[in-house]
């Protein structure tokens, strides 16, 4: 008999593929077919990111859930098929993107979760790059070879490389140990005038992807309030002080701002600032406190070397709180 319609019953869960119970059912999702098509097609995605809750406090945790969906197949007397009935996909979720050029459902980084081949770090300074660990075997810090193992629980699907201080380059191998996946060049900044300021980001891959800001910031805040005129008049006396204030601010309060420098950088590293500009989650590392910011920018010109000889990118930041707490 033909298909009519689906029941798609969809588990979303932490731990390791296939543990999931009654109450991780999240959603019960119905689809009939359409008369001029063959299949059905059931969009989960946007669902599951809902229960990716992403936060950082330097940690570099790894966010990443399961999503098993079991799927009823019924036939045009609304019967249930008796083979391959309900059928259960599983799939690891993680909050990253596609982008148009590459076309419908990507398949994203297996191994290496960066796109650029530099990073820039402060002199003895130890970095962190993100990893997909079901497709690393090994990787090595300058001559340091680290095993990786994948245990299949959520919360090391993506492991973040220590970058020891003073390395030079990172190479990243396939799980066959041999397969060189990606090198990954480590430049470290002498900076005697300026203090970095670390900022982290979710890139495309869905993982923390760190960008140091070694030269010249400037920050600033703007204030923003409501005035009124109140009756200063003693109706005893039927005078007035001349020092009260004929006009009141109420409702006062400061939204911050910070322009940072990343000083010279190469063309490769336009990737990196194209996904900062591009992420919902951004955090600066400020007098040792993790500080939530808002790219203020809407627009980037990608620098070229042959355009621009020497390549510094200028960020302008919105803190993501106001200046007087008002939290309740």
């Amino acid at each position: 008999m033909a298909l009519k319609r689906v029941v798609v019953k969809l588990y979303i869960y932490t731990g390791t593929s296939g543990s999931y119970t009654s109450s991780d059912l999240k959603y019960t999702l119905e689809r009939e077919i359409i008369s001029t098509r063959t299949n059905i097609l059931v969009e989960i995605a946007e669902l599951v990111r809902d229960y990716i809750a992403i936060n950082f406090n330097d940690d570099y945790i790894s966010y990443t859930v399961w999503a098993s969906a079991s799927v009823q197949y019924f036939d045009s007397t609304d019967t249930e098929y008796s083979q391959n009935s309900p059928q259960v996909f599983t799939y690891l979720a993680l909050d990253g993107y596609g982008e148009f050029e590459e076309g419908i459902n990507p398949s994203l980084s297996t191994n290496a979760l960066i796109t650029t081949d530099n990073i820039y770090l402060p002199e003895s300074t130890a970095g962190k790059i993100p990893i997909f660990a079901e497709g690393v075997g090994k990787f090595i810090v300058d001559s340091t070879t680290t095993q990786v193992t994948d245990s299949g629980n959520t919360n090391q699907k993506i492991q973040y490389i220590t970058v020891t201080a003073n390395a030079t380059e990172v190479k990243i191998y396939d799980t066959d140990d041999t397969t060189l996946r990606k090198t990954i060049t480590v430049n470290q900044v002498c900076e005697p005038k300026y203090t970095p300021i670390k900022c982290t980001f979710v890139n495309k891959f869905g993982a923390f992807q760190d960008v140091y800001f070694f030269k010249k910031s400037t920050e600033r805040f703007q204030v923003t309030d409501t005035t009124f005129n109140r009756n200063i008049i003693d109706a005893s006396t039927v005078t007035y002080g001349t020092n009260e204030g004929q006009k009141e601010r109420y409702n006062l309060n400061a939204s911050s701002s910070i322009t940072l420098n990343t000083g010279y950088v190469v063309e490769n590293f336009n990737s990196a600032i194209e996904e900062l500009f591009l992420s919902e989650n951004v955090w600066l590392r400020i007098d040792s406190k993790t500080l939530p910011v808002i790219p203020k920018n809407k627009s980037f010109v990608f620098k070229t070397s042959l355009n621009d000889r020497v390549i510094n990118h200028t960020v302008d930041f919105d803190f993501a709180f106001d200046k007087i707490n008002n939290v309740r």
